[in-house]
């Protein structure tokens, strides 16, 4: 059985941001990015809420309703992230990742809602 295009966006988002939530915890850079945002004190709320968020895409794919709460957080988050990036200024593709992982998760959050 082919698995649905919902199904293969949220293991792709929830592996991402399982891995740079825990990245913050163990990778020095990432601790400079926020640095360079300006927004040092946030860095491990945000990666624990990319933790969480990961868990919960992935528990959401058995509990409907966790799956729209995971994916409608990721989407803020990183609606909050381009943001950021766009107010610092950075370039096209520093901003791009967070621009489609807002995307990708807005659509898990639509397409979860069909389900209910």
């Amino acid at each position: 059985m082919m698995p649905s295009m919902i199904t293969v966006l949220v293991w792709l988002s929830a592996v991402s941001f399982f891995f740079y939530g825990i990245s913050y915890f163990t990778s020095q850079k990432l601790k400079d990015e926020f640095i360079r945002y300006g927004l040092e004190k946030f860095g491990p709320l945000t990666a624990v809420l990319e933790i969480l968020g990961a868990v919960g895409l992935l528990v959401g794919l058995l509990v409907p309703v966790i799956l729209s709460l995971a994916a409608g957080g990721l989407t803020v988050l990183m609606l909050l992230g381009f943001g950021v990036r766009l107010k610092i200024k950075d370039s096209f593709w520093q901003s791009l990742p967070s621009f489609l992982f807002m995307v990708v998760n807005g659509y898990i959050f639509y397409a979860s809602w069909q389900v209910h």
